[in-house]
């Protein structure tokens, strides 16, 4: 009997797993197969964190795939060449894979499916990563939303498609496989001390916890960096370990169960965040520029510190201080506690509380005036959770160049921000040992120059304001330069700012 091959990809798990479902209902045996990439120690867009949650979820699948009686083939290269080595080995008639929402995931399709072409198979491709692919939320022009107001509006009126699950059977196949990855696989080791566990069974966990009454409060509390208020499901829809549309339908089932307006309200601003993460994705692919240079072309201009392309290390040497600032920020040593803190938990966990994550890209590209693309490099490194699409449209938000980008003007104080999401002192506290015997008070503003907070901490590396007020001067001569037919008048809201 031949056989079909699903192509596991950005959809580590069984259930409602679209390209899955339609392979299964072929009636024929399916030989699943996941592409190890080939690259070694470092690479631009991943990092060991991210990797050792990975190798988690494969060995969860593989397992639940032999519990199905079948087996995970693991093979190392390019996917067009590894699958077409595979059609042959095993007969099969079709490739089924869901579609990538990142450009070059789709590059790599376009591959797959001329190289089945070519050998007389069907390559199949499927959406399943998001509710809706970037061609299918647009204007009453037929034009990609710039902005994620009305992309919401006109997301939110779209039908959405129900969770699926179809049985069927994995082929009991011989074929030789490599074994399970760990990060040996790609020469890494391990940066976290508590590695986050992976798989659908776990991931299932993180979504029953947090719908179970944190969901009701994560527009209260989703902003207060100690409070577990997010819903730390990030990671799981990256690795496709949970499905979009059950996630959605759930949210959406409990609200029609809740009757509190703030319960309601909620979930409605979870739900805005799951859109957002769409938009991300629609910008990504209408405009995968994005990943090069600033969205916002009149700002392309802006002359950063260390304006090179991230991978490019020899570079630095051009600017040996903008070097010593970018380590300094990296290694949470700025003198802001809220920015440190917020770096050294990235560094330790793999993950940084949404909030901290806008203090801190703001304060590299607005205090440190460093490009954000080394930002964004460096968060892709080390988040578990590192998604092309929502870190670009996150570190470009912070920056002010991306589309629907905070306005120049508004710059995060970080003192003031830990006044407000941080008042108690205890998420500082607890990233940053030298500051825990110091007064809440004393995080909320900067300390007299030229003197640190505590012994053993260092003193603050910029005045914020003079660096604020640096940036506007920055940008505003920019978009004079780039709009040189009109006047540019900086905004009244300009002085009510933080400061």
């Amino acid at each position: 009997m031949s056989v079909v091959i699903h192509w596991f990809r950005r959809d580590l798990r069984l259930a409602d797993n679209t390209a899955l479902n339609a392979a299964f209902q072929t009636g024929k045996p399916v030989v699943a197969v996941f592409v190890l990439s080939e690259w070694k120690s470092q690479h631009h867009w991943c990092g060991a964190a991210r990797q050792e949650f990975l190798c988690s979820c494969l060995a969860s699948l593989a397992a639940e795939i032999e519990a199905w009686g079948g087996r995970l083939i693991f093979r190392t290269g390019v996917a067009d060449v590894v699958l077409e080595e595979l059609v042959a080995e095993c007969k099969a008639d079709a490739i089924f894979y869901n579609r990538d929402p990142d450009p070059f995931g789709c590059v790599m399709e376009a591959r797959v499916e001329k190289m089945a072409a070519g050998v007389g198979v069907r390559a199949m491709g499927f959406k399943d990563h998001v509710m809706h692919e970037k061609n299918e939320v647009l204007t009453g022009k037929g034009t990609p939303f710039k902005v994620y107001t009305p992309y919401a509006k006109a997301w939110s009126r779209l039908p959405k498609n129900a969770p699926e699950n179809v049985r069927g059977e994995f082929a009991q196949t011989k074929i030789s496989t490599l074994s399970l990855p760990t990060l040996k696989t790609w020469s890494l080791k391990s940066t976290l001390a508590e590695p986050l566990a992976g798989g659908e069974t776990a991931a299932q966990k993180r979504l029953a916890r947090f719908l179970d009454g944190r969901i009701q409060a994560y527009n209260e509390k989703r902003d207060f960096a100690a409070v577990e208020g997010t819903s730390r499901l990030s990671q799981d829809l990256r690795f496709g370990t949970l499905s979009i549309r059950e996630v959605f339908q759930k949210c959406q089932q409990l609200l029609g169960k809740t009757k509190d307006a703030g319960g309601r309200l909620g979930i409605a601003t979870y739900v805005k965040e799951l859109i957002w993460r769409e938009f991300s994705f629609s910008i990504l692919g209408h405009w995968p520029g994005v990943l090069e240079h600033e969205f916002q072309e009149q700002y392309r201009t802006l002359p950063w510190k260390a304006r090179w392309r991230p991978e490019d290390k020899s570079a630095w040497s051009r600017e040996p201080d903008s070097k010593v600032d970018f380590d300094r920020w990296c290694a949470g040593l700025t003198g802001f506690p809220i920015v440190d803190a917020g770096m050294r938990e990235l560094n330790a966990t793999g993950f940084m509380h949404n909030r901290v994550r806008m203090i801190v890209a703001m304060f590299l590209t607005k205090d440190l005036h460093i490009w954000w693309m080394h930002g964004e490099s460096y968060f892709m490194q080390h988040l578990v959770d590192g998604e092309i699409a929502s870190n670009n449209n996150g570190w470009q938000w912070s920056a002010s160049t991306g589309t629907d980008a905070a306005p120049y003007f508004r710059i995060q104080n970080p003192w003031a921000q830990t006044a407000r999401f941080d008042g108690d002192g205890e998420y500082i506290k607890r990233w940053v040992p030298e500051l825990r015997d110091m007064a809440p008070k004393s995080f909320c503003e900067p300390p007299f120059p030229g003197t640190s907070l505590a012994k053993g901490y260092p003193p603050p590396m910029v005045d914020h304001r003079e660096q604020r007020d640096a940036t506007i001067s920055l940008f505003k001569n920019a978009a004079l330069g780039a709009t040189t037919a009109r006047t540019m008048k900086v905004p009244k809201q300009l002085f009510f700012g933080e400061r």
